[in-house]
């Protein structure tokens, strides 16, 4: 059964001054699915976020969200609209406790603090900080700081969530409860498009993975076609990763 395309980047470019940072990128996410963006260090991705959810124009092209031109709209208006994102850099607000942090992103639809709460505390157990709603954000780990920026994102009730980054930093163990709680937000109804280096987690979440090096997209397919891509493997895996990760996929 073929998806209605949820989300389509169309030749979009971005230019700062002499640098081209994305370069006539293209790319598809379908409405229900986890879909990955993945590649080098550098390599745009972040800049192509930032273009999807408003906070930076295009140099040229085009982005459609449910058939309707979004470029350039700014991310308050599109947060309103159901799309969030997360950042990489996780910032939470350091003086609020956990519980008020995540409400901050669920204000966004209800005004009055009781309901706000109310949210907070509902997301705060999908994504597993049910434990830490009282602790300040400043005391939290790095995984628990992943978690509420993710429960901030998710406070707003998005249509389709934007992940950049959000296992970076974490170890094995943390990136294998983490998981499921993204599957679980897909399977809630958000889709999601996801920026991410962990490998394994890519293969066992994305049913579509995008590949950007050089700020071109050089790879579109499911996550076993992708890690077997010459182009691919030589711009970014490398071909020990890409000998492990396919063995992986046949596992």
């Amino acid at each position: 059964m073929s998806r209605v395309s949820f989300l389509s980047v169309q030749g979009v470019s971005k230019r700062f001054g002499g640098l081209l940072a994305v370069s006539d990128a293209s790319f598809e996410v379908a409405e229900g699915s986890i879909t990955g963006l993945i590649g080098p260090n550098g390599a745009g991705k972040t800049t192509l976020f930032a273009i999807a959810s408003g906070f930076e124009q295009p140099t040229t092209g085009r982005v459609i969200w449910r058939g309707e031109d979004i470029t350039g709209r700014p991310p308050h208006r599109l947060a309103q609209d159901g799309l969030a994102r997360t950042f990489q850099i996780v910032q939470p607000f350091a003086g609020l406790s956990v519980r008020e942090n995540i409400a901050v992103g669920a204000f966004l639809r209800h005004r009055r603090r009781a309901d706000a709460i109310a949210v907070a505390e509902r997301v705060a157990e999908r994504v597993g900080l049910s434990a830490e709603l009282d602790k300040p954000a400043a005391a939290l780990t790095v995984a628990g700081r992943k978690r509420v920026e993710l429960a901030k994102a998710l406070a707003t009730e998005p249509k389709l969530l934007l992940l950049d980054e959000v296992l970076a930093g974490l170890n094995p163990s943390e990136v294998r409860d983490i998981v499921p709680v993204v599957r679980a937000i897909r399977d809630g109804g958000v889709t999601v498009l996801m920026i991410e280096h962990v490998m394994q987690a890519v293969m066992n979440l994305c049913e579509t993975v995008h590949v950007l090096a050089q700020g071109r997209i050089i790879a579109s397919g499911t996550p076993h076609s992708v890690v077997a891509d010459p182009a691919v493997i030589e711009a970014y895996l490398g071909h020990g990763a890409a000998k492990r990760l396919s063995g992986a996929a046949h596992a």
